[in-house]
């Protein structure tokens, strides 16, 4: 789903230019919209400059990070697996922007929304000291849910708001579903997703 949302992302984005699409090796070396076929989510169609690109398996990292000026990262991979995968196309001298949580509390990966603490990007330099590198370092977003209301609630410091109750709802949309595509849902309620909890306490700070 995240793939996906990229993909529309970054369709006519005036800055970047989707050259290579990665995935695992079980993707690799099919057109993208072969993969996607009968599991195309988004509600606008894929478009048809992805179509025929061939996917390009995401562990051969010299030949991703030799084409690109750098990668977004959003993978479904157990959290080490991910900060392995994610270091190696650093030391490859490749920045990683990452979508996923396996980065989030290394000390010198920055963990940004850009409006709040954008700053924190100064820690890159040491980060790059440890690997070792000159362009390659790792960046993290939040989750998700955190992304919607720590940017409105943020402001309400100064007027010194220290408390706020915030409920999400992220049953359907962070298993990747829609009630259309799980019609199970419908009236029915599965409220925990494990960690969403955690996360929303911790990585605020």
């Amino acid at each position: 789903m995240v793939g996906q949302r990229f993909a529309l992302l970054l369709e006519n984005h005036p800055w970047f230019e989707v050259k290579v699409l990665a995935a695992s090796a079980r993707s690799a070396g099919k057109k993208y919209g072969d993969v996607v076929e009968g599991r195309w989510h988004m509600t606008k169609d894929l478009p048809e400059k992805y179509k025929d690109m061939v996917i390009v398996d995401a562990e051969n990292v010299e030949e991703v990070a030799s084409q690109v000026d750098f990668c977004f990262c959003a993978v479904n991979m157990k959290k080490d697996e991910i900060k392995a995968l994610e270091e190696r196309y650093a030391k490859a001298e490749c920045p990683i922007v990452s979508n996923n949580s396996a980065h989030r509390f290394t000390p010198d990966v920055p963990m940004v929304i850009p409006e709040i603490n954008a700053d924190h990007i100064k820690i890159i330099d040491e980060q790059r000291k440890r690997l070792g590198t000159k362009r390659g370092f790792i960046a993290v977003k939040s989750n998700c849910s955190l992304q919607s209301y720590v940017p409105a609630i943020h402001p309400l410091k100064e007027l010194g708001v220290d408390k706020v109750l915030a409920c999400t709802y992220q049953a359907i949309s962070g298993a990747g579903k829609t009630f259309k595509t799980w019609p199970e849902m419908i009236d029915n309620v599965i409220p925990y997703i494990g960690g969403e909890e955690e996360k929303s306490e911790q990585e605020p700070l």
